[in-house]
């Protein structure tokens, strides 16, 4: 096979076989195709799309391209599940999600990533803990799954080396936005990750990385199509993001939020009901519960009953971080020296929410990133976060409580939340929290 060719057939509308696909993955990961072929085969792709078939083809191969975890005689819990977002801000799920399906009968080896852009990252959140390792060694990560039932750790060098290339490529060429190579990204990591099921949490609204509904159910519609063509059962939920998903938007605040609603400290309505939905439809999914019903009466006994946050501390403990991070986070987690109110202008009801805009605010703060090499601080963020529908005012409720290293970076942030909301004298129809289920 000749790479220009192949990039031609593509450039020209054609379909490349699973074999061309298989080829030219194996050169991505090796080296073989330039920088320069990359770019013009993921701009051929952007132009002009990919069939079905081969979507199917290019995310299998891209999962081969390096190791496929195997965890038989592993001595798991049960079947290997696991969840995805496509990003959000104050989107913490997982990190709630995995110990409910861990102490609901599932195991949760959750491979996760950074943030980027406006979108925070779970990782991130995760590295706020003192000790708490993201990279373990791979028999560390074995024994923290068997052990706690979930482990949430990055993405290694070996599993899908190819996207690893392409994307670092397809980032610097412009070539991010096409639903072909999303998906292929995204699921050639969780195909190699081992699962037996796969949720996908796809935002919808402001704050999604695809504003728009319509794209966004093609991506999740694609993503389930391409998933379930490689053997891997996966169904896609549509979950809004035209607000902040909880109280908080950072590292260490968002952390925090998590242990509250795992204890039972603190709960935020939307944030606990797109994390059951999620839990319930995996547990059915992964035939850890027969039906919709159970799963979800399942996942709510291991919230309201502790077993969940006794998984999380279990996970906490076997990956690093220290054992009484449920009893004393307040002892660990970093905290910003500045607590600012950022308050509205004027009084009024909050009618709509910028939430990109709230989550590149978090970025300026120092909270998130621009460059992947960029640094995180995790200690400042925004909590006490309003909603629409809810009444701000100078004085009284504010917009949001933004914790930052300095009173300067907390008046910039607090200008930007003011840009960000819309007010007026009537509350807005507020979406639900789950939009649709997609199998």
């Amino acid at each position: 096979m000749y790479v220009p060719d192949l990039i031609r057939i593509k450039r020209d509308g054609g379909e490349l076989t699973e074999d061309q696909l298989d080829f030219l993955v194996n050169g991505i990961a090796d080296g073989a195709v330039s920088d320069a072929q990359v770019g013009a085969l993921a701009m051929a792709i952007v132009l002009r799309g990919m069939t079905a078939a081969e979507r199917i083809a290019l995310t299998g191969a891209m999962r081969d391209s390096g190791d496929v975890l195997d965890w038989s005689g592993a001595g798991l819990p049960g079947p290997v599940l696991d969840k995805h977002s496509t990003g959000g801000v104050g989107d913490k799920v997982s990190l709630l999600l995995a110990p409910i399906v861990a102490a609901s009968g599932g195991a949760v080896p959750m491979i996760s990533g950074r943030g980027l852009g406006h979108t925070g990252g779970t990782l991130d959140k995760l590295e706020a803990i003192p000790g708490y390792d993201t990279t373990p060694d791979p028999e560390s990560f074995r024994r923290a799954v068997a052990r706690a039932g979930a482990a949430i750790v990055g993405q290694t060098a070996r599993l899908a080396p190819a996207d690893r290339r392409l994307y670092a490529i397809r980032d610097s060429t412009g070539t991010v936005e096409s639903i072909p190579l999303i998906v292929a990204s995204i699921l050639s990591k969780k195909l190699a990750a081992g699962l037996d099921a796969l949720v996908m949490d796809v935002k919808v609204g402001s704050g999604a990385f695809l504003r728009g509904r319509e794209q966004t159910e093609q991506l999740a519609r694609a993503i389930v199509e391409v998933a379930n063509g490689n053997g891997l059962r996966t169904s896609a939920v549509l979950t809004d993001m035209d607000r902040v998903l909880g109280r908080s938007a950072g590292n260490a605040v968002e952390v925090r939020e998590s242990i509250d609603q795992l204890t039972g400290a603190s709960s935020d309505e939307r944030l606990r009901e797109v994390t059951l939905a999620l839990s319930a439809e995996l547990l059915a999914l992964g035939g850890v519960e027969p039906d919709q019903a159970a799963a979800r009466s399942a996942a709510e006994r291991a919230l309201d009953g502790g077993a969940a946050a006794e998984r999380f501390g279990a996970m906490v403990r076997e990956l690093g971080g220290p054992s009484d991070i449920l009893e004393a986070p307040e002892r660990h987690l970093p905290s910003a020296p500045v607590t600012l109110s950022a308050e509205p202008s004027e009084p009024g009801t909050v009618t709509r929410v910028d939430v990109r805009a709230v989550g590149l605010a978090v970025v300026a703060l120092g909270g998130g990133r621009t460059r992947e090499d960029d640094l995180v601080d995790h200690s400042v963020g925004l909590t006490d976060v309003a909603a629409p529908g809810e009444e701000v005012a100078p004085g009284g409720r504010p917009l949001a409580l933004v914790h930052a290293q300095g009173e300067d970076a907390a008046r910039r942030a607090a200008d930007a939340l003011r840009a960000a909301y819309e007010l007026g004298d009537s509350a807005p129809d507020v979406p639900p929290p789950v939009l649709e289920v997609l199998r």
